[in-house]
């Protein structure tokens, strides 16, 4: 017997030198059941021939890698126990036991828009080009109170020499599109990126610029979109800058550094969004933080749960919410393009399901 082993248990006097199916044989040749209790019995039984030659072709493929990488034959080894031992719908059982699904309305028809993180053009000084600052929280902003509106902080320049800017932008357009997507990735001249994220508002009610157009005639609702506005904008001067002032909301924001390149932006709940699974609600009718069944239509359909983790100034109403659709133009595109009909299901908790139920009585 060899002293080299860690004595981890006290170890009985039997060497066991071969295994068939469920039984053991010792050095002398008896036979034993292996049925000790635990981790400590195979399972799997000794020597199946197929459980051998099994072994052996992953031995000659691979042997061992890191859980930190992918390995395809495990993920189908774990789907292929879980369907034998009949628990592979293990999420639906989940959402299922704990939760009950609610429809919540309010005779306004469901509208599902989009959202995305622009990524701009910025520098942290101002010159002949970069001259449109990017503002952090003022010291004498009151939440409680209305603030300077839009067009007050962009014409007098109230905010200005307060060592307030964050970054400056090139486009009157770019920083409107920024305040109302409420975060975006700056692209420096040096090459390296700045993230800001929403950090406060100036108190005034967000007023639609396309639902502006649309009134004046200028658009109907299936022609206006983000790139319409901004080619409308940069085409009309004076009236185009004007146009902005029409939303008199204005935000400020934060510099974002907690949250890696590789995630999405910080959302209503100080979280990292994620593409197509979140998406901003009414807190006011959708609790933050709960699982959401969307039936979106349109051209590009979505049915998929998502998370209710999000929030924003023009999202108002029961069947009402603007989905994620990432960072860069690509995002802003599907995003811009979002307008559609469809259904939302809250799955809330079944004790919150059934104190909503009570209250409605």
């Amino acid at each position: 017997m060899t002293t080299h082993l860690m004595n981890t248990y006290a170890r009985q006097p039997v060497a066991f030198v071969r295994g068939e199916g469920a039984y053991l044989w010792d050095e002398s040749g008896k036979r034993y059941l292996d049925a000790v209790a635990g981790v400590a019995v195979n399972g799997l039984g000794h020597a199946h021939p197929k459980l051998v030659k099994a072994i052996a072709d992953q031995a000659a493929t691979l042997i061992h890698t890191s859980n930190l990488y992918r390995v395809p034959r495990q993920e189908e080894l774990a789907d292929r126990l879980c369907e034998l031992a009949g628990i592979a719908p293990v999420a639906r059982g989940f959402f299922e036991d704990h939760f009950c699904p609610v429809l919540i309305e309010d005779g306004v028809p469901a509208v599902f828009t989009g959202y995305y993180e622009p990524e701009l053009d910025a520098s942290r000084t101002t010159d002949a080009t970069f001259c449109l600052p990017v503002y952090s929280v003022p010291d004498d902003l009151d939440p409680d109170k209305p603030y300077l509106t839009r067009r007050q902080i962009e014409t007098g320049d109230p905010l200005a020499g307060r060592g307030l800017e964050i970054a400056w932008l090139s486009d009157p357009v770019d920083l409107f599109f920024l305040q109302v997507q409420g975060s975006g990735r700056l692209r420096l001249p040096d090459g390296s990126m700045m993230r800001v994220g929403f950090a406060a508002k100036n108190g005034h009610p967000y007023t639609s610029i396309g639902k502006t157009l649309i009134a004046r005639g200028v658009f109907d609702a299936n022609s206006v979109s983000p790139e319409a506005i901004r080619a409308w904008v940069h085409e009309n001067g004076k009236a185009g800058r004007a146009l902005l002032w029409e939303n008199e909301s204005y935000v400020f924001f934060r510099k974002v550094s907690e949250v890696p390149a590789d995630q999405g932006p910080i959302g209503a709940m100080n979280k990292p969004v994620t593409s197509g699974r979140t998406i901003a609600v009414d807190p006011e009718v959708t609790p933050l933080g709960l699982p959401v069944w969307i039936e979106k239509q349109g051209l590009s359909p979505m049915n998929r749960l998502m998370i209710a983790q999000d929030l924003g100034s023009a999202i108002k109403g029961a069947q009402r919410a603007d989905i994620f659709f990432g960072t860069g133009a690509d995002a802003g595109k599907q995003a811009g393009q979002a307008k559609d009909g469809g259904r939302m299901v809250v799955l809330m908790p079944v004790a919150m399901a059934n104190d909503l139920a009570k209250r409605q009585v």
